[in-house]
């Protein structure tokens, strides 16, 4: 949102609706991480205007704010139907029915590459991963 852009912080009782929602997906088993973004003036992007070329590090913030992210919640269902349910009870965004939920599936590997190579070196790094989280 335009607030969420400009810095400010949603409400005490949004933070707490927010915490009481986590609460419930971990309770679910479901969560796997959840947090709030830095407003575009801070961020970078970093482009590819041309196929093989030098990437191109541009500043923030961007001219185009109606479809950044403030945040991200990653949780792991068995179906999209689960998904959205689970979306439908988030409290609004930024607390003012400005906000908007977007629901993507993240990729397995499995579904990139059927390479034994690929998919050995992508086991060992969520290995190495899952190792550092436990520390």
């Amino acid at each position: 949102t335009k607030d969420s852009e400009a810095g400010i912080p949603p409400s005490q009782e949004l933070v707490e609706a927010m915490m009481k929602y986590n609460e419930e997906l971990v309770k679910a088993g479901v969560l796997l991480a959840a947090d709030g973004l830095h407003p575009s003036s801070g961020a970078i992007r970093i482009s590819y205007p041309v196929p093989g070329g030098k990437p191109k590090v541009v500043d923030g913030p961007f001219a185009e704010t109606k479809e950044i992210i403030a945040g991200y919640t990653l949780i792991e269902v068995k179906s999209r139907e689960e998904a959205i349910e689970w979306a439908m009870r988030m409290p609004d965004p930024h607390g003012y029915g400005a906000g908007e939920i977007e629901l993507r599936q993240v990729y397995e590997m499995s579904e990139l590459s059927q390479d034994p190579e690929v998919l050995a070196a992508d086991a060992r790094v969520r290995e190495r991963v899952e190792n550092r989280h436990k520390s």
